[in-house]
């Protein structure tokens, strides 16, 4: 118990919380300075820890001389210990700023008379080739060792060889013959041959070292032809294709055809796995042949272990452009129809084959064709897809081994992909999951249930006949409290909510409420309150945030979900808005805003420095404006009836000019009501910008609310402000778009019918009429009715990047200004560092970091100049590419009016894409310009009348030699 304690508090880092960098790098030192070997080593160990926490260069730097100072002094042990530290930290490793230093320290261990002192420094060399690719000494040392005659040298030889020879084309080139001799001479042992041969893989710097490797190996193939030799061969074979791109058809035709006439079977599951990477790697370069060659090995094969193989390199190229290029015939080619027909003849043989996984590569194939190749009349295969997935679906449902898992997760994506490409298979195939739900073991009804929510999402196919199914498998889950019927209420609570997109009836919410009480914990009722948040069933969503406010621990997690119970009673309260009634419309929001405000206040209660919970408020904060300006938009049309144009109106209009004013004071008010408007969509796009880390269907959500803003600002431009230049084309949707969700579609068809309600009145009525006004508030209240979805990224995070910049010089005091004359300018340097949470790059990934620098003049002290106006400010900006999750770059200020300027350094993102996402942070520096000595001395003597002496105005850059 006190172990795991320990353990513990060591991996929470208790303790080292409060250091800073200089303090715990000081720590470790008075470990590594200990006479006990013991203390040394945990402290040569603990050093990765500390990169990680502060991975700037200036800690790194100093922490990696030490440990080489280590390496230097210490025994063979220690010495291992700093190898390990500096494989782990290899993404540091260009951090260090004195390389030569800390290679000198490593490197004069090499001269050791010990093999295994010599051995070890040899593997920290080929650890560190990264950042001395070119160092000669290094690559004589190397060059040196291959011929040692202890073995223990030659592996650590061999393996700073193949570092050196990935980073270096200069050392590749060189070592390539010595290779090539010490492989073909009789002298050297085989095993010693098998280690050797894989660094011929590094050999692709150019074209003729790429060669040259190729023709040594294709010796190698047919020289040694026993088992292990041509395993190792082959292998590098393929990664040397794949690193020098042009052999890569070479290479498949030749592993084609080992799997074809080489006996041994290690032989062909080898070649069946390089295929497999090549597959992979490049699919476009496979040609017909190939896939033909391959479809007729495993036609012929016996055995279903190899069967398997090659039909998984099949199934991964029927996902890709390959496929297309198999099934392109050019027109006259009668031999190219029974060549299609090999692959769809193997694929429909496999999909009732009694080994699962032959099975699921089977569907999958046909699945990947009919989503593939839909110009083409396919309907025996799509049938073929369907009968094959519901055997497997019946097969694997009742099994609950891991396998039968794993296949029947394929079984379920292929069915998701096959019904979103074929709409109209979407009804078997939804019955035939709802059939076999009732006997399917649990951990299988879990699956199809996230199955089923998934086809039902993309298209509204569960219809309320199904709804009856579902509750009674609801019911009939049982009272035990396992994880997997945990699991299984909130997937199934989640299909029921799909399908019910309308509200929940009494009689369904008292059936999960019932069933909750009876068998489940707090955290299973609040995912199914998350679920129905998400799919804008606020009323059952708020009962079950009601009912477990009393059993948190903390009073965060209390105001997290009273601030959810009240987002969730705010929605409930907008369900009740009907078209036509303005007056319960306007009660119905201010109701809405009275708990959106109640919950804002336990949202900004609930948050912490740790957790901050900037999305969520940003996203209700824009919730609550945004009915505040449609409640302030049917307040303004109301004012028609209550403050009609007056009499003089016209007259009014027709004197200044602006056809405008015969609407009276309706027309000031559209006015700012539409800017209200276009400023809230402005701060949805930012609220947009600045969410990197979160999900597509988040996004999708947010530019939604930024498109509804949008379309109501164009509404009260089209119908009243400006009805005679008014476009619609720029906002006409596109049909064809694919929808995410029933939300989605909901709220576009909503926009299309006010599009046309809006077109419609503008060709027809001269504004400003009743009509307008009515369309204005109809657009709103159905805006409103579709019930708002609280997405994934409201309530978890799944993907986490954050930046964290240095800047040099700083201050000691944050709020102390940095001192510059002001003929000098400042070298600004901005080091970054890239932190990720446990998924890196889930979502989308770090392309490049763009650096903002800007300075404002906050005060100025002495007189005024005649300064040119490019002097006065400083607006920079620069992009730099992160790596290893580093990056650094400088900045040339000039301060040319004294006082005291503000320095913002500000940082945004570039995804892969090339879309720019404002995620922060923001630093600020303070410099205070001086006047330099020269310049203060001239201009005290002219104050006092003196003109300046005959030698100070001589005075020049080379006066002073």
């Amino acid at each position: 118990m006190a172990a795991s304690a320990k353990s513990f508090l060591a991996d929470a880092g208790y303790g080292e919380q409060e250091l800073d960098a200089n303090s715990a790098l000081m720590e470790l030192d008075k470990g590594l300075r200990s006479g006990k070997l013991g203390e040394q080593c945990e402290a040569v160990v603990r050093f990765p820890r500390l990169f990680q926490k502060y991975p700037f260069p200036i800690l790194i730097n100093s922490a990696f001389l030490k440990l080489a100072d280590v390496f230097r002094v210490g025994n063979n042990f220690l010495r291992l210990c700093v190898l390990k530290v500096t494989q782990q930290s290899e993404k540091h490793l260009e951090k260090i700023l004195n390389v030569d230093e800390f290679v000198k320290r490593v490197f004069s261990v090499i001269h050791s008379n010990d093999p295994v002192a010599r051995a070890i420094t040899l593997r920290m060399l080929g650890s560190m080739a990264s950042i001395i690719p070119e160092r000669k000494n290094a690559h004589h040392s190397i060059r040196q060792s291959l011929d040692s005659h202890d073995n223990v040298e030659v592996e650590a030889a061999i393996f700073a060889a193949a570092n050196f020879s990935a980073q270096s084309k200069d050392f590749a080139a060189g070592i390539c013959n010595k290779i090539s001799e010490m492989i073909q001479g009789l002298a050297t042992p085989v095993d010693l041959k098998l280690k050797l041969i894989p660094i011929l893989q590094h050999m692709h710097h150019d074209a003729s070292l790429a060669s040259s490797s190729r023709q040594l190996l294709q010796q190698l193939v047919t020289s040694y032809p026993s088992t292990k030799m041509v395993i190792v061969t082959l292998h590098t074979f393929t990664l040397l294709a794949a690193s020098s791109l042009v052999d890569i058809p070479k290479q498949i035709q030749l592993l084609l055809q080992y799997l074809k006439n080489d006996p041994r079977k290690a032989v062909k599951r080898l070649a069946i796995q390089d295929l497999k990477l090549l597959a992979n790697k490049t699919p476009h370069t496979w040609s017909r042949e190939n896939i033909q060659a391959l479809c007729e090995s495993a036609l012929h094969t016996p055995y279903d272990s190899l069967k398997l193989g090659m039909l998984s390199v099949l199934s991964a190229l029927s996902g890709t452009i390959a496929i297309k290029q198999y099934f392109s015939s050019a027109p006259g080619t009668a031999a190219t129809t029974a060549r299609s027909l090999d692959l769809v003849k193997l694929a429909q043989e496999c999909c009732y084959h009694n080994n699962r996984g032959i099975a699921a590569h089977g569907v999958r194939i046909l699945t990947n064709i009919s989503a593939s190749c839909q110009e083409k009349d396919l309907l025996p295969l799509e049938q073929d897809a369907v009968f094959g997935l519901e055997a497997l679906l019946v097969l694997c449902s009742q099994d609950d081994s891991p396998g039968a898992q794993a296949t029947l997760k394929i079984t379920l994506t292929c069915m998701v992909k096959l019904v979103q490409c074929r709409p109209h298979l979407s009804q078997s195939v939804v019955e035939s999951l709802l059939t076999q739900l009732h006997s399917a073991q649990d951990a299988a009804r879990i699956l199809m249930c996230h199955c089923l929510a998934a086809i039902a999402m993309q298209l509204p196919v569960l219809a309320d006949g199904m709804l009856g199914d579902l509750m009674d498998l609801y019911k009939l889950i049982g009272r035990s409290a396992t994880d997997k019927k945990q699991e299984l209420l909130v997937s199934l609570a989640t299909v029921i909510f799909v399908s019910s997109q309308k509200a929940l009836s009494s009689e369904i919410k008292t059936v999960i409420k019932q069933q909750l009480e009876n068998a489940s914990n707090g955290w299973t009722a609040y995912r199914i309150a998350r679920q129905a948040s998400r799919m804008g069933n606020h009323d059952m969503a708020r009962e079950l945030y009601q009912s477990l406010l009393t059993q948190v621990a903390s009073e965060h997690f209390y105001f997290w979900l009273n601030s959810l119970k009240e987002f969730s009673h705010a929605e409930q309260c907008l369900t009740g808005l009907q078209e036509d009634n303005y007056s319960s419309a306007l009660s119905c929001i201010a109701e809405a805003l009275k708990s959106y405000h109640k919950g804002i206040a336990s949202l900004t209660a609930a948050s912490t420095p740790l957790n901050p919970l900037s999305f969520q408020c940003g996203f209700v904060k824009l919730r609550i404006d945004l009915l505040q300006a449609f409640s302030q938009l049917i307040c303004t049309c109301n004012s028609l009836k209550t403050s009609p144009p007056p009499a003089i109106a016209t007259t009014i209009a027709m004197t200044s000019g602006n056809d405008l004013q015969r609407c009276g004071r309706i027309s000031n008010q559209m006015k700012h009501s539409m800017e209200e408007f276009r400023n809230l969509a402005t701060r949805y796009g930012d609220l947009y910008q600045s969410s990197f880390d979160a999900d597509s269907t988040t996004l999708k959500n947010v530019e939604l609310q930024q498109q509804s803003c949008l379309l109501i600002s164009h509404a009260i431009e089209a119908l009243i402000l400006d009805p005679e230049s008014a476009n619609f084309q720029e906002y006409s949707s596109n049909g064809t778009a694919h929808v995410e969700s029933e939300y989605e579609r909901r709220m576009m068809s909503v926009f299309n019918h006010v599009l046309e309600e809006v077109e419609s009145l503008n060709r027809k009525y001269a504004p400003v009429s009743y009509l307008h006004t009515a369309c204005l508030c109809n657009a709103v209240i159905a805006l409103l009715k579709v019930p708002l979805s609280f997405q994934r990224y409201f309530f978890q995070k799944l993907q986490s990047t954050s930046i964290k910049l240095a800047l040099s010089p700083s201050p000691r005091n944050p709020a102390e200004p940095i001192a510059v004359q002001n003929n000098q300018q400042l070298a600004l340097k901005v080091e970054g560092v890239v932190q990720h949470g446990s998924k890196p790059g889930l979502f989308r990934k770090i392309q490049s970091v763009c650096l903002n620098v800007s300075s404002v003049l906050q005060s100025k002290s002495g007189q005024d100049y005649k300064i040119p106006i490019d002097n006065m400010t400083n607006e920079m900006e620069q992009r730099v590419e992160p790596h290893n999750d580093y990056f650094s770059t400088q900045f040339l200020l000039n301060f040319v009016i004294l006082g005291t300027h503000n320095i913002t350094v500000e940082s945004s993102v570039i995804d892969s894409n090339g879309i720019v996402w404002k995620t922060g942070p923001k630093t600020t520096i303070f410099v205070k310009s001086l006047e330099d000595p020269y310049s203060q001395q001239v201009r005290l003597q002219q104050q006092q009348g003196q003109p300046p002496s005959q030698q100070q105005q001589q005075r020049t850059a080379y006066s002073r030699f």
